[in-house]
């Protein structure tokens, strides 16, 4: 179990979190609060949301120069998998806001000297390794249905993708465990990275009650990985740049998402 933090002000370690049951309206409550804080202070996000697209054109890049085409979906897909650690420093800035605090571009980065570093970079680097563990499995199944086929060009992937009985299975069943990828990762990181930010926890009790906001909100909580899906697909589509409106609307309402199912 990691160590617990100590954060000055914010309650006792001991002092179990408590769960609400939400519902639909709270979603959209989250998310309108979310776009409130871009609109607020949108130079800030948008400067640490630019990373994003430069690493995904680079990653497209590498992809196309290296023949990995196969691998193309499953590291876009993969920035669903992180994205809860990426976005920590717009949780802080949503957080300071929240209090009335100050903002500046900075502040973003005033997780670094947070007595929860350690716990959540701990967190983090868990991700990390289900972000990988889900492109080794994605590149198994494609050798599974493929073989040792190494498409010459990205007209002729989608041509053996979208065409044919191999590519319309790798469609499915690529799909379906990218779908158990994602659960998993909604389950554990849903609350917990703000948490971290927030009170006095371990990460194994942050974990916990990410489940425990899961398993009591199973409905709500589908749709808002359904949401976060969508949203990052609109944000893909224009070369990964709507990634930089996207991430930061997605970031701003995790935090307000943690305060409505967490009870303070």
């Amino acid at each position: 179990m990691a160590k617990i933090h100590t954060m000055p002000g914010v309650g006792s370690a001991l002092e179990g979190p408590v769960v609400r049951t939400i519902g639909v309206g709270d979603l959209q409550e989250a998310l309108r609060r979310g776009i409130d804080d871009f609109l607020a202070m949108p130079t800030h996000a948008f400067f640490i949301a630019l990373i994003y697209p430069v690493l995904g054109l680079l990653l497209a890049g590498a992809i196309f120069g290296n023949n990995v085409l196969p691998l193309l979906f499953p590291l876009v897909a993969g920035f669903a998998l992180v994205g809860p650690f990426a976005a920590i420093g717009l949780y802080e800035l949503s957080r300071r806001r929240e209090r009335g605090e100050e903002i500046a571009l900075t502040h973003a980065s005033q997780v670094l000297r947070s007595p929860a570093i350690g716990s959540i970079a701990a967190l983090g680097v868990l991700l990390v390794i289900i972000l990988f563990l889900w492109l080794a499995t994605a590149q198994a199944l494609y050798h599974a249905i493929f073989g040792n086929y190494l498409p010459a060009s990205l007209t002729g992937f989608l041509q053996e993708v979208l065409t044919t009985r191999q590519g319309w299975a790798l469609i499915l069943i690529g799909n379906a465990v990218g779908l158990v990828f994602s659960a998993i990762v909604l389950s554990i990181s849903v609350v917990s990275f703000p948490m971290l930010l927030d009170r006095n926890v371990s990460v194994a009790t942050a974990v916990q009650t990410s489940l425990q906001a899961v398993g009591a909100n199973p409905g709500p909580m589908a749709l808002w990985g359904l949401i976060v899906a969508a949203l990052l697909l609109v944000g893909f589509i224009p070369f990964f740049f709507g990634l930089a409106v996207v991430i930061p609307i997605l970031g701003h309402a995790t935090w307000h998402l943690y305060r409505r199912v967490v009870v303070r």
